[in-house]
């Protein structure tokens, strides 16, 4: 099974080599093809569910984890910290692999060793081996989440993507925001006694049935020519990231030092270097890490630019909501978890319709800037409510700009997705689907670091514990106003990207054929 040709490439292809001495077997086999890459695509979906979840899951878990494991400080944030690092290091070199060496390979590699080291966390003796279980976690997450997109990539044709992503947006609102709620009733529960370890061992059943599911169901596929993976480039983007990500995650608590504002500023050489020998690897053999010639596709390169900004304003929204909650309002985790219900359903209903419904009518960037739009309305709501009610309000209170903001949040992560790889040749896919993943990443850590600034720089050290709420209640505020600037930059750079996602030539010839026949098939969202 190590065909480099997608399951399925186009409806009107005609391959003749399909034909034999029985023609009238073609419709089961069609059929039997068609349900297998529908398979194929929930088992690559419930692993960047499964992935998405245990990126948030961890953060409402922290104090039980700090309780039971006698967890430094400096080790509580490396649990998180290390989880980072490691997946957004290796998120370009598990794209290029998955071209190389095939993407299900890749894909039944990670999610093979996500589960492994989903148990080692659940089981850590100490808190030692728990981060360096994450570490593992983190890195094996960077084989297997690349592979997600770049199989839908090259099993789906063109005109069938737009319903795919929509559901792949909703998967990434439900994943996104699901995870607290989760770590929250986990932990609470106490399981067997377990405390926080649940919050890990959940993964066991699923990573097992992923990996033999996906075994079964999962079609190879590669890049078309023999490409070599690039060890030099690998190094710099390992280096330069490390550069970056490493001082903005212990930047607060060790004070920013200067080596840190060093470090960061000569990661931007790294990238540079990076940039130039890519070049000269392109020249020389074909096979670089990056593929610097996707940034000349228009769609890409400004979809690029908006999913670093939109990951940035993620970063600092979601990490000060729950210190709000938890630290600012004094909420239990299980009461912070259940109050993002309405964010969660407003994110997976708006993110399913918007492809399938929305973009095909409106156009992308159209649906795109008016989810931007939302999403900064939605933050000036709660700013007011927030200002309002101040440590008083209840959860009620939130729902409507946490479903307005969630409305726009869904408008925007299944179309990006869609707009960013639109023009994409697919024998590139894998390198394209790990530089989204790795800026989304970047982006977030340029949030969390700035969270240091915007939320923690207006708190006073010296408070007394009555002054806590409303401190963090002023910060809270203050935050949500940098993440509607940030909004209103997204805003603006979308109108870099195309009024319509570009389709290729063939799947654009026969899409009205197709339209007909369409109708006939179940439909994705149900």
């Amino acid at each position: 099974m190590t065909s480099t040709e997608p399951l399925v490439d186009s409806g009107d292809s005609g391959d003749s080599s399909s034909a034999g001495p029985d023609s009238s077997a073609e419709p089961a086999q069609a059929a039997a093809a068609d349900r297998r890459r529908w398979f194929a695509l929930a088992i690559v979906m419930t692993a960047a569910f499964m992935d998405l979840v245990d990126v948030t899951i961890v953060n409402i878990a922290i104090p039980s984890i700090q309780r039971d494991a006698g967890a430094s400080v400096s080790q509580i944030q490396w649990i998180t910290a290390g989880y980072a690092l490691a997946f957004a290091a290796g998120l370009v070199t598990g794209g290029r692999l998955g071209d190389i060496h095939g993407r299900k390979r890749l894909f039944l590699i990670g999610i093979g060793g996500f589960t492994l080291a989903s148990a080692l966390c659940g089981f850590a003796g100490g808190p030692e081996m728990l981060v360096a279980s994450r570490i593992l976690q983190g890195a094996m997450a960077a084989m297997m989440v690349p592979q997600v997109l770049s199989i839908v990539h090259a099993t789906f044709p063109a005109h069938e993507r737009g319903k795919v992503f929509g559901l792949f947006g909703a998967i990434v609102g439900l994943g996104a925001v699901s995870g607290p709620l989760l770590g929250a009733l986990l932990t609470e529960w106490n399981l067997f006694g377990l405390e926080w370890r649940p919050i890990f061992l959940i993964n066991l059943p699923v990573g097992i049935a992923g990996l033999i599911l996906g075994r079964r169901f999962i079609i190879e596929s590669k890049a078309p020519k023999a490409l070599k993976l690039d060890l030099v480039g690998v190094a710099l983007v390992v280096l330069g990231l490390l550069m970056l990500l490493y001082p903005l995650t212990r930047g607060r608590e060790l004070g920013w030092p200067l080596w840190g504002y060093v470090s960061m500023a000569g990661a931007l050489g790294v990238f540079a270097a990076l940039v130039a020998y890519e070049r000269r690897k392109t020249a020389r053999d074909g096979s670089p890490l990056v593929e610097l010639s996707l940034f000349k596709v228009k769609s890409f390169a400004a979809g690029i630019a908006v999913q670093t900004v939109f990951g940035v304003a993620l970063g600092v929204f979601f990490l000060v909501w729950t210190l709000y909650m938890q630290e600012g309002l004094g909420w239990r985790p299980l009461r912070a978890g259940l109050t993002g219900v309405p964010f969660s359903i407003a994110v997976s209903t708006a993110a399913g319709i918007s492809v399938q419904k929305l973009v095909p009518r409106f156009g992308g960037r159209t649906v795109l800037q008016a989810g931007a739009l939302l999403m900064t309305a939605g933050v000036l709501i709660y700013m007011g409510e927030s200002e309002r009610y101040g440590t008083s309000i209840d959860s009620w209170q939130m729902a409507l700009p946490l479903v307005v903001m969630g409305v726009g949040m869904g408008l925007i992560v299944a179309p990006l997705t869609d707009a960013v790889l639109s023009g994409v040749p697919r024998e590139h896919s894998g390198s394209a689907s790990g530089l989204i993943n790795t800026v989304q990443q970047m982006g977030n850590a340029l949030g969390l670091g700035l969270v240091s600034v915007v939320f923690f720089g207006v708190i006073d050290e010296d408070l007394r514990h009555d002054q806590l709420g409303p401190a963090f209640v002023n910060a809270f505020q203050h935050a949500l106003g940098w993440v509607a600037a940030v909004m209103a930059v997204i805003f603006l750079l979308m109108f870099a990207l195309p009024g319509r996602a570009a389709r290729d030539t063939e799947d654009v010839a026969a899409e009205g054929a197709r339209a007909t026949a369409s109708e006939s098939e179940p439909a994705l969202m149900g």
